[in-house]
């Protein structure tokens, strides 16, 4: 054990914690979205990210950036960020909706048993996983070097970086947005209706089809954001990306209490927090070992996650 390495470093530890635990949150939106409204599994939600982590990577690269391209100016940097969240999201948000239109709604028309919706799930991942892997003849794609890492404050002995910060605050702001349309907006108050009771919303007028499909592209639309941030953190990406964060992320939303948004939030901090302070304790080696390990505790003694409560449910 790396004890006294561990209290050295809590400081970086916590706030890689903090900033990788936001990629996971934004990503765990879309599982417990589509969980909290039609108690569904989506587990082709990882290739949506990984399609809006391809499409930030494309934008650069179509505005003239490439591997060999000088840092650009900040008000550059600001409105290429912009871009690739634009493009990334509707991108991930358009693939969500394919997805559900394709793949789901046929069955849901046939009311098909869960464990059709689940293998469908499953094949229509390996699909889109496969599809962008021959597209890029499964070579790694680089990120241009857009964002130079650099302390921008310095906390208590630790440096702070300004994609730290950009990644956490990023997160939070796309956080907030999410929670204010779902519980402040006439589609919000839609999306929680359809989720507590789909027959009594029908009756009051609300369509439930539309209701479903928009909540596929609000959990595309934060996977897209997520995929930004994952692109500027990691330095690239590739065909299967979204594999082993989308477990990740899915892990995250079910120690939160999937069904919960706010619980997606503070399951992927925890995760995130528990994955860094793993390592710092035990070795790199235990980095994920420690995190799946907190999701079983918690589970032990809060089958429903920390927060526990479904969309339909949560309060304002």
């Amino acid at each position: 054990m790396h004890f006294s390495e561990f209290w050295n470093d809590i400081g970086e530890l916590t706030v890689t914690g903090l900033s990788q635990g936001s990629i996971y949150a934004l990503f765990a939106l879309g599982y417990t979205l589509v969980y909290g409204l039609l108690r569904l599994i989506n587990f082709a939600h990882s290739e949506v990210f990984m399609v809006g982590s391809f499409a930030a990577v494309g934008t650069w690269k179509a505005l003239g950036l490439d591997q060999n391209s000088q840092t650009p100016v900040l008000p550059v940097v600001l409105l290429l960020l912009v871009a690739a969240l634009l493009v990334a999201a509707l991108a991930s948000g358009a693939t969500a909706l394919l997805v559900e239109l394709v793949a789901y709604r046929p069955l849901r028309h046939r009311n098909a048993p869960p464990l059709a919706f689940l293998i469908t799930a499953i094949g229509a991942s390996v699909v889109l996983s496969e599809f962008v892997g021959i597209l890029t003849h499964r070579r790694p794609q680089g990120v241009p070097p857009l964002v130079e890492p650099r302390p921008l404050v310095t906390i208590a002995g630790t440096q702070i970086t300004n994609l730290q910060v950009g990644t956490i605050a990023l997160a939070l702001v796309a956080m907030f947005g999410l929670d204010v349309f779902i519980h402040r907006s006439r589609w919000g108050r839609g999306i929680r209706s359809v989720s507590q009771d789909p027959t009594t919303a029908a009756l009051m007028g609300v369509n439930r089809s539309q209701v479903i499909s928009l909540v596929f592209l609000l959990g595309g639309l934060m996977a897209g954001v997520a995929a930004v941030m994952y692109d500027l953190k990691i330095g690239g990406t590739r065909y299967d990306a979204g594999f082993a964060l989308g477990v990740k992320a899915f892990t995250a939303a079910v120690l939160g209490g999937i069904g919960n948004l706010r619980g997606a939030l503070l399951g992927g901090l925890c995760l995130g927090l528990a994955e860094n302070y793993g390592a710092g304790v035990f070795g790199t080696e235990w980095h994920d070992v420690v995190a799946f390990a907190l999701l079983v505790v918690v589970l032990m003694f809060r089958p429903t996650g920390l927060l526990g409560e479904s969309l339909g449910r949560a309060r304002a």
